[in-house]
């Protein structure tokens, strides 16, 4: 089931900048499911309101869409889908925009999971990161799809054996309910997490940003 929160996303990013946030990430949901960006003058109304560095990912599966985002301030594009089925493609963006370009690894059971999360490929989740990893790929958001969005906690065993299998930056994301979930994931930073995504628990109210930012 969908929950709305704002209509006004732009509103909503001043807010988090306002608060202390030191980078926005945005995810076009539709462009996800449609294989295309569906809210582009909403990205770049973001990236234009705020000034810190705004990342982004969702329905971006070719280099004509990174270049468009890029040029309107996004910082850095989030490959998940494309990166997947097409390694040319992840291999040529990461040759032309370097940290611009962060691999998107959605995974459930271990497996690789693409389009929205609507389809399971059969790749191992790892197998595909060390490949990655090869082509010159420096940072992931790893999402263990079952903990999105449940505020059940990061599932912490997985985050880990990425950290200890990869030499990639690891950007945890799914599940944080609680700042015990943050001290934990900042535990792991000494082998490789280097930040959290936090979306639906300051929604919810679980933490503010604030007691977020002084773990």
């Amino acid at each position: 089931m969908e929950t709305v929160y704002s209509n006004d996303p732009v509103s909503v990013a001043r807010r988090w900048e306002a608060q202390g946030a030191k980078m926005i990430h945005v995810v076009d949901l539709d462009g996800a499911f449609g294989g295309s960006p569906q809210n582009e003058a909403v990205v770049q109304a973001i990236a234009s309101a705020i000034s810190i560095p705004v990342q982004l990912g969702g329905g971006i599966r070719n280099t004509e869409t990174i270049e468009k985002y890029l040029a309107a301030g996004v910082s850095r594009v989030v490959l998940g889908t494309a990166a997947v089925t097409d390694p040319d493609f992840l291999r040529q963006a990461v040759t032309e925009y370097g940290e611009g370009i962060v691999l998107g690894l959605d995974c459930k059971d271990g497996k690789v999971c693409v389009s929205g999360w609507e389809e399971t490929a059969t790749r191992d989740g790892l197998d595909f990161l060390r490949e990655a990893e090869g082509i010159g790929v420096l940072r992931v958001v790893f999402t263990d799809i079952r903990r999105d969005g449940t505020l059940q906690g990061p599932n912490f065993e997985a985050i880990e054996e990425v950290c200890r299998n990869t030499g990639l930056k690891v950007i945890a994301s799914g599940g944080v309910s609680s700042l015990e979930d943050l001290r934990g994931l900042k535990a792991l930073e000494p082998i490789g997490v280097e930040a959290t995504i936090v979306g639906k628990a300051l929604y919810a109210g679980a933490f503010t940003l604030e007691e977020a930012l002084q773990v």
